[in-house]
């Protein structure tokens, strides 16, 4: 057996394009939704936080909150919970990285 037939043949190749076939239906179907526009937000409990406090906000403005710093915050999508994540600089912006899928 050629090295190119044994590659083909294994089974971990074979589950490859079984996965492959499989997905690319799902991929079809979701296609034309995958331009739709959608609301990220996360979520940051500020139980003192005031009208009075958001008018003083400014470029560089820090905000003290209860929120432990190792807890992750919640990110919903159009209102759903679809994970959680932790805040990341990025330069000079700040960043969420999603750590897990709800």
């Amino acid at each position: 057996m050629s090295a190119a037939v044994a590659q083909a043949t294994s089974p971990n190749n074979a589950q490859k394009a079984r996965d492959r076939e499989e997905s690319e239906p799902q991929e079809a179907q979701w296609r034309p939704a995958l331009d739709l526009p959608c609301q990220l937000t996360v979520d940051l409990p500020l139980p003192s936080f005031k009208v009075a406090d958001f008018l003083k906000l400014r470029n560089g403005s820090v905000i003290a909150t209860g929120w432990r710093v190792t807890r992750d915050v919640p990110l919903r999508i159009n209102g759903t919970l679809i994970g959680w994540g932790e805040f990341e600089g990025a330069g000079r912006r700040l960043a969420v990285r999603l750590t897990e899928l709800a």
